[in-house]
Protein backbone atom coordinates (compact mmCIF):
# COMPACT_ATOMS: atom_id res chain seq x y z
CA UNK A 1 0.00 0.00 0.00
CA UNK A 2 1.44 3.14 -1.05
CA UNK A 3 1.52 6.05 1.60
CA UNK A 4 -0.86 9.19 1.05
CA UNK A 5 1.97 11.90 1.13
CA UNK A 6 3.64 12.58 -2.22
CA UNK A 7 7.18 12.83 -0.08
CA UNK A 8 6.83 9.53 1.56
CA UNK A 9 6.74 8.08 -1.73
CA UNK A 10 8.99 10.21 -3.95
CA UNK A 11 11.50 7.65 -5.14
CA UNK A 12 14.39 8.66 -7.73
CA UNK A 13 13.26 11.40 -11.02
CA UNK A 14 13.11 9.60 -13.42
CA UNK A 15 11.68 12.33 -15.88
CA UNK A 16 11.08 15.90 -16.14
CA UNK A 17 9.60 17.80 -18.78
CA UNK A 18 8.18 21.42 -19.23
CA UNK A 19 4.83 21.07 -17.27
CA UNK A 20 5.97 17.64 -15.48
CA UNK A 21 7.94 15.42 -13.37
CA UNK A 22 7.92 11.53 -12.93
CA UNK A 23 9.29 9.70 -9.69
CA UNK A 24 9.80 6.08 -9.04
CA UNK A 25 7.54 4.71 -6.14
CA UNK A 26 7.97 1.36 -3.77
CA UNK A 27 6.01 -0.21 -6.20
CA UNK A 28 8.10 -0.59 -9.79
CA UNK A 29 4.90 -0.76 -12.20
CA UNK A 30 3.89 2.76 -10.37
CA UNK A 31 4.68 6.53 -10.58
CA UNK A 32 4.10 9.43 -9.13
CA UNK A 33 3.57 12.10 -11.47
CA UNK A 34 3.85 15.45 -10.27
CA UNK A 35 1.97 18.78 -12.25
CA UNK A 36 4.06 22.07 -12.40
CA UNK A 37 3.29 25.15 -12.52
CA UNK A 38 6.05 26.11 -14.89
CA UNK A 39 4.45 27.17 -18.68
CA UNK A 40 6.11 27.20 -21.66
CA UNK A 41 5.17 27.89 -25.77
CA UNK A 42 7.05 27.84 -29.26
CA UNK A 43 9.03 25.62 -28.50
CA UNK A 44 10.22 26.60 -25.08
CA UNK A 45 11.10 30.06 -26.67
CA UNK A 46 8.95 31.36 -23.87
CA UNK A 47 8.87 30.59 -20.12
CA UNK A 48 6.83 31.84 -17.10
CA UNK A 49 4.78 30.67 -14.62
CA UNK A 50 1.01 30.10 -14.14
CA UNK A 51 0.23 30.16 -11.02
CA UNK A 52 -1.65 27.06 -9.62
CA UNK A 53 -1.52 25.74 -13.13
CA UNK A 54 -0.15 22.35 -11.23
CA UNK A 55 -3.07 22.33 -9.25
CA UNK A 56 -5.46 22.71 -11.62
CA UNK A 57 -4.23 21.04 -14.56
CA UNK A 58 -3.94 17.81 -11.60
CA UNK A 59 -7.93 17.61 -11.23
CA UNK A 60 -8.96 18.28 -14.31
CA UNK A 61 -6.55 15.77 -15.62
CA UNK A 62 -8.06 13.26 -12.96
CA UNK A 63 -11.79 14.17 -14.36
CA UNK A 64 -11.32 13.54 -17.55
CA UNK A 65 -9.39 10.25 -17.27
CA UNK A 66 -12.10 9.14 -14.55
CA UNK A 67 -14.46 9.79 -17.33
CA UNK A 68 -12.62 8.20 -20.19
CA UNK A 69 -12.09 5.13 -17.96
CA UNK A 70 -15.73 5.03 -16.92
CA UNK A 71 -16.56 4.80 -20.67
CA UNK A 72 -14.44 2.10 -21.20
CA UNK A 73 -11.04 3.89 -22.42
CA UNK A 74 -7.54 2.57 -20.91
CA UNK A 75 -5.39 5.00 -18.78
CA UNK A 76 -2.27 5.23 -17.08
CA UNK A 77 -4.39 7.11 -14.34
CA UNK A 78 -3.95 5.21 -11.03
CA UNK A 79 -5.44 8.36 -8.51
CA UNK A 80 -5.04 11.66 -7.20
CA UNK A 81 -2.73 12.49 -4.01
CA UNK A 82 -2.86 15.69 -2.43
CA UNK A 83 -2.96 18.58 -4.79
CA UNK A 84 -0.75 18.13 -7.82
CA UNK A 85 0.51 14.17 -8.18
CA UNK A 86 -0.86 11.49 -9.46
CA UNK A 87 -0.46 8.19 -9.39
CA UNK A 88 -0.03 6.47 -12.59
CA UNK A 89 0.64 2.80 -14.63
CA UNK A 90 4.62 2.68 -15.21
CA UNK A 91 4.48 2.78 -19.31
CA UNK A 92 6.84 2.36 -22.38
CA UNK A 93 5.85 5.56 -24.16
CA UNK A 94 5.78 5.49 -27.85
CA UNK A 95 7.90 9.11 -28.36
CA UNK A 96 4.58 9.91 -30.58
CA UNK A 97 1.95 12.83 -30.20
CA UNK A 98 -1.31 12.48 -31.33
CA UNK A 99 -3.47 15.32 -32.06
CA UNK A 100 -6.70 15.73 -33.04
CA UNK A 101 -8.28 18.96 -34.31
CA UNK A 102 -12.45 19.92 -35.08
CA UNK A 103 -11.21 23.06 -35.47
CA UNK A 104 -8.74 25.71 -37.12
CA UNK A 105 -6.20 27.31 -35.10
CA UNK A 106 -3.03 27.34 -33.99
CA UNK A 107 -0.12 25.65 -36.36
CA UNK A 108 -2.98 24.03 -38.50
CA UNK A 109 -4.74 27.34 -39.49
CA UNK A 110 -1.54 28.96 -40.20
CA UNK A 111 0.39 26.13 -42.66
CA UNK A 112 -3.01 25.66 -44.25
CA UNK A 113 -3.77 29.62 -44.34
CA UNK A 114 -7.43 28.97 -43.20
CA UNK A 115 -8.92 31.52 -40.93
CA UNK A 116 -9.03 30.44 -37.14
CA UNK A 117 -12.28 29.08 -35.99
CA UNK A 118 -13.02 27.73 -39.21
CA UNK A 119 -15.00 24.13 -38.09
CA UNK A 120 -13.56 21.31 -40.13
CA UNK A 121 -15.65 19.32 -42.07
CA UNK A 122 -14.19 16.06 -40.51
CA UNK A 123 -12.31 16.11 -37.94
CA UNK A 124 -8.10 15.76 -38.68
CA UNK A 125 -5.62 13.35 -36.88
CA UNK A 126 -1.87 14.12 -37.50
CA UNK A 127 1.14 12.43 -35.43
CA UNK A 128 4.11 14.27 -34.14
CA UNK A 129 7.31 12.66 -33.21
CA UNK A 130 7.77 13.71 -29.37
CA UNK A 131 11.64 15.57 -29.75
CA UNK A 132 11.81 18.66 -28.18
CA UNK A 133 15.59 18.72 -29.82
CA UNK A 134 13.82 18.77 -33.14
CA UNK A 135 10.73 20.52 -32.71
CA UNK A 136 8.24 17.62 -32.25
CA UNK A 137 8.18 17.27 -36.25
CA UNK A 138 5.15 16.30 -38.20
CA UNK A 139 5.40 12.22 -39.21
CA UNK A 140 3.25 9.55 -40.85
CA UNK A 141 3.38 5.82 -40.10
CA UNK A 142 5.70 5.52 -42.74
CA UNK A 143 8.26 7.23 -40.80
CA UNK A 144 7.12 5.37 -37.66
CA UNK A 145 7.72 1.93 -39.10
CA UNK A 146 10.89 3.29 -40.16
CA UNK A 147 12.13 4.17 -36.24
CA UNK A 148 10.18 1.22 -35.18
CA UNK A 149 7.98 3.45 -32.64
CA UNK A 150 5.11 1.00 -32.59
CA UNK A 151 3.45 -1.49 -34.23
CA UNK A 152 1.07 -1.29 -37.15
CA UNK A 153 -1.03 -2.68 -35.01
CA UNK A 154 -0.80 -1.04 -32.04
CA UNK A 155 -0.66 2.71 -33.42
CA UNK A 156 -4.36 1.19 -35.18
CA UNK A 157 -4.99 0.98 -31.72
CA UNK A 158 -3.47 5.03 -30.83
CA UNK A 159 -5.74 6.35 -33.76
CA UNK A 160 -8.98 4.43 -32.82
CA UNK A 161 -8.58 5.70 -29.39
CA UNK A 162 -8.15 9.28 -30.45
CA UNK A 163 -11.32 8.83 -32.48
CA UNK A 164 -13.09 7.64 -29.98
CA UNK A 165 -11.54 9.99 -27.43
CA UNK A 166 -12.73 13.16 -29.83
CA UNK A 167 -16.32 11.89 -29.59
CA UNK A 168 -16.65 11.40 -25.47
CA UNK A 169 -14.55 14.67 -24.84
CA UNK A 170 -16.53 16.46 -27.30
CA UNK A 171 -20.06 15.20 -26.10
CA UNK A 172 -18.83 15.70 -22.36
CA UNK A 173 -17.35 18.86 -23.08
CA UNK A 174 -20.36 20.51 -24.59
CA UNK A 175 -22.51 19.86 -21.35
CA UNK A 176 -20.57 22.35 -19.71
CA UNK A 177 -20.55 24.96 -22.23
CA UNK A 178 -17.04 24.47 -23.83
CA UNK A 179 -16.29 23.13 -27.41
CA UNK A 180 -13.16 20.88 -27.87
CA UNK A 181 -11.19 22.78 -30.50
CA UNK A 182 -7.92 20.35 -30.67
CA UNK A 183 -6.14 18.77 -28.37
CA UNK A 184 -2.79 16.46 -28.26
CA UNK A 185 -2.78 12.63 -27.18
CA UNK A 186 0.10 10.51 -26.18
CA UNK A 187 0.08 6.45 -25.50
CA UNK A 188 1.77 3.56 -23.94
CA UNK A 189 2.30 0.40 -23.77
CA UNK A 190 2.29 -1.45 -20.24
CA UNK A 191 3.69 -4.16 -18.63
CA UNK A 192 0.81 -6.35 -20.17
CA UNK A 193 1.35 -4.93 -23.84
CA UNK A 194 -2.29 -2.81 -23.49
CA UNK A 195 -2.03 0.34 -25.12
CA UNK A 196 -3.07 3.19 -22.64
CA UNK A 197 -3.79 6.48 -22.82
CA UNK A 198 -0.46 8.73 -20.77
CA UNK A 199 0.33 11.65 -20.51
CA UNK A 200 -2.27 14.35 -19.43
CA UNK A 201 -5.53 16.02 -20.72
CA UNK A 202 -5.77 19.75 -19.72
CA UNK A 203 -5.84 23.40 -20.94
CA UNK A 204 -1.97 22.69 -21.24
CA UNK A 205 -2.71 20.03 -24.43
CA UNK A 206 -6.09 20.87 -25.37
CA UNK A 207 -7.91 24.02 -26.57
CA UNK A 208 -11.07 24.53 -25.49
CA UNK A 209 -13.73 27.81 -26.31
CA UNK A 210 -16.50 28.82 -24.52
CA UNK A 211 -18.98 27.67 -26.62
CA UNK A 212 -21.34 31.29 -26.19
CA UNK A 213 -18.41 33.94 -26.16
CA UNK A 214 -15.67 31.73 -27.71
CA UNK A 215 -13.46 33.28 -25.44
CA UNK A 216 -10.14 30.93 -24.85
CA UNK A 217 -10.17 28.77 -21.85
CA UNK A 218 -6.57 27.38 -22.24
CA UNK A 219 -2.86 27.49 -22.88
CA UNK A 220 -3.95 30.02 -25.55
CA UNK A 221 -4.23 32.72 -23.43
CA UNK A 222 -0.43 32.39 -22.32
CA UNK A 223 0.82 31.82 -25.92
CA UNK A 224 -1.00 35.43 -26.95
CA UNK A 225 -0.94 37.16 -23.82
CA UNK A 226 -4.42 37.63 -23.43
CA UNK A 227 -3.96 37.67 -19.48
CA UNK A 228 -6.37 36.04 -17.35
CA UNK A 229 -5.02 32.55 -17.53
CA UNK A 230 -5.51 31.36 -14.23
CA UNK A 231 -9.05 32.26 -14.10
CA UNK A 232 -9.47 30.26 -17.26
CA UNK A 233 -7.84 27.43 -15.91
CA UNK A 234 -9.94 27.49 -12.60
CA UNK A 235 -13.10 28.09 -14.74
CA UNK A 236 -12.77 24.57 -16.79
CA UNK A 237 -12.17 23.02 -13.27
CA UNK A 238 -14.95 24.57 -12.18
CA UNK A 239 -17.31 23.46 -14.67
CA UNK A 240 -15.99 19.95 -15.05
CA UNK A 241 -16.69 19.76 -10.90
CA UNK A 242 -20.50 20.87 -10.79
CA UNK A 243 -20.95 19.24 -14.29
CA UNK A 244 -22.77 22.50 -15.92
CA UNK A 245 -21.67 25.22 -18.13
Amino acid sequence: MLASDPVDIRGEKVYEGKAKALFRTENPDVLLMEFKDDATAFDGKKKGTIVEKGYFNAHISALLNTFLEDEGMPTHYLGTIEDRYHLVRHMDMFGLEVVVRNIAAGSLARRLGMEEGTVLPKPVLELYLKADELGDPWINGYHIAAMELCTPEELASMEAAAWEINRLLSGRLEEIGLVLVDYKLEFGRDPEGTVRLGDEITPDTCRFWDSVSGDKMDKDRFRQDLGGVEDAYREVLTRLERGRA
